[in-house]
């Protein structure tokens, strides 16, 4: 380190030598990569953290708002089913409502890889604004529809308009934030969506109470008037959104200076070495594809949202024929689970970050949840089942950020970034799937098929979160040993 920098750090112990010969990825003591928050002699520590709370504002808000409206619109058929929707369209006739739910996810999981590829070229501002507006549109279409299989074309649109989304806005966020910054960031973006999920029932039954305005049923306005909020989300993102770090400084979007947007650059490079976008090959592109552990995390997402959707979309109608509770309380009643998974949530990514540790964090929600389902599935009276569904929401839902942040913080690379959090989110589409199946109608009121299913996916996240934490662990050895380079970085240790 030059005399320089040792002056400036003796001057002021706030400021941190920014030296070239810095080794990119420093490990401490206890064998953790660290990108210390101050890596810059241009910024104190209290500046740092403003830049980076200002991207917080600017990022994740304006993504987590937009999920808001995603998650709603996508999830809102359990809402609709007990408005009338069932009735009217006669969805209780074979498998209609399960097919009309399950159709949403073959276009979102077939076109989620190139609509990633379409995220990183357009850019994320006019890219994810305009499929937005776009399946806003779709949705109030929803609302008009005379038959049941008018709706399976328009479901199918609103999962090819929504397939770029999610994958969009996780790659997103992974670019600007260092690893252990990561999971609090991934859990406010995910706890919004969650928001929208606890009170999108509450909506839905005030929506309800337009029945009978301009001639069309009160299941019809939840989908029209959920469409409109998605339109105008969807224009207010197209200005607030922003780019990716190594673009937001350029042209009249910009919200960070030159100096602040290297600063952020530099912080990543620091981290991992991959905060410059390499050129696209399809080569480049897909060749994660032959890393087995990426397929892990995939799985464990897909076991996740296996329950995750099983819960949004039939949570109304447990409650209601499952539970014996009326209209108005099943809908209301969806909310407060979503309040419990949403503290479940950030206080285990707090610790997680804090702790820079990932695998044991998805074990233990995964375990609440084991607890949660015989509970939601056995209990005799209607009061403990509903702290079933507390814990089964809580444990589904806090690991979703989780298991975002346990393969963020274990890959490197733009690209790869890119393919993994499409067959990540590709994979839980197909989970959504089986969750739109999972809890059929002809298994009510206990519906333990559902609750096998879910018992199964949580034990099937036990089991590949420990296969993993094998393989990294002797993987750091080897790395600590000098027998091999991780990820193609040196100094780069995957996190357990």
């Amino acid at each position: 380190m030059s005399p320089t920098a040792n002056m400036a750090t003796t001057m002021d112990p706030k400021r941190v030598p920014s030296d070239e010969k810095f080794e990119a990825n420093h490990i401490d003591e206890k064998g953790y990569q660290q990108s210390a928050l101050s890596d810059d002699e241009e910024y104190t520590l209290p500046e740092q953290r403003k830049i980076i709370h200002r991207v917080d504002r600017r990022l994740v808000v304006t993504c987590g708002v937009m999920y808001c409206v995603s998650l709603m619109d996508r999830a809102n058929l359990g809402s609709a089913a007990i408005a009338g929707m069932t009735r009217e369209l006669r969805l209780t006739v074979g498998f209609r409502y399960s097919t009309i739910a399950l159709v949403f996810f073959i276009t979102y999981v077939l076109f989620q890889p190139p609509a990633t590829v379409l995220c990183r070229k357009i850019g994320p501002r006019p890219f994810l604004a305009f499929i937005t507006v776009a399946w806003g549109i779709v949705m109030i279409g929803m609302g008009f529809p005379k038959s049941w299989e008018i709706m399976i074309p328009l479901r199918m649109l609103l999962g090819l308009l929504e397939a770029g989304f999610f994958p969009g806005c996780v790659y997103l966020l992974s670019t600007w934030y260092s690893r252990y910054d990561i999971q609090k960031r991934y859990s406010v973006f995910y706890l919004i969506g969650s928001m929208a999920s606890a009170f999108a029932s509450i909506l839905a039954y005030g929506l309800m109470q337009m029945n009978g305005l301009a001639g069309l049923t009160g299941w019809r306005w939840i989908f029209i008037m959920q469409g409109v909020i998605t339109c105008l989300v969807g224009i207010w993102g197209y200005f607030s959104l922003v780019d990716f770090p190594d673009k937001a400084a350029k042209g009249s979007w910009r919200f960070l200076s030159d100096r602040e947007c290297n600063f952020i650059l530099r912080r990543v490079e620091r981290d991992r070495g991959d905060s410059r976008l390499e050129p696209f090959t399809l080569g480049r592109f897909m060749r994660p594809a032959l890393d087995l552990k990426i397929w892990g995390f995939a799985l464990i997402f897909f076991s996740l949202a296996t329950v995750t959707y099983a819960i949004a979309y039939f949570l109304p109608i447990i409650l209601r024929d499952g539970m014996g509770f009326s209209v108005a309380a099943a809908q209301c009643l969806v909310a407060p689970p979503y309040v419990f998974a949403a503290i479940l949530m950030y206080t285990t990514a707090w610790l997680g970050d804090k702790y820079h540790t990932r695998g044991p964090i998805l074990v233990f929600n995964a375990i609440v949840g084991l607890i949660g389902l015989p509970i939601m599935g056995y209990a005799s009276t209607s009061g403990v089942q509903y702290f079933g569904v507390f814990l089964v929401t809580g444990s589904s839902n806090a690991n979703i950020p989780a298991c975002m942040a346990y393969q963020a913080n274990n890959i490197r690379g733009q690209w790869k970034r890119a393919f993994c959090s499409a067959s990540l989110v590709g994979l839980g589409g197909v989970g959504g799937i089986a969750g739109s199946l999972v809890f059929r109608s002809q298994d009510a009121p206990t519906y333990r098929p559902g609750i096998y299913a879910a018992i199964a996916c949580n034990i099937l996240v036990i089991l590949l979160v420990c296969a993993l934490s094998v393989y990294f662990t002797i993987c750091n050895r080897k790395q600590a040993r000098g027998q091999m380079v991780i990820e193609g970085q040196e100094g780069f240790r995957y996190t357990i």
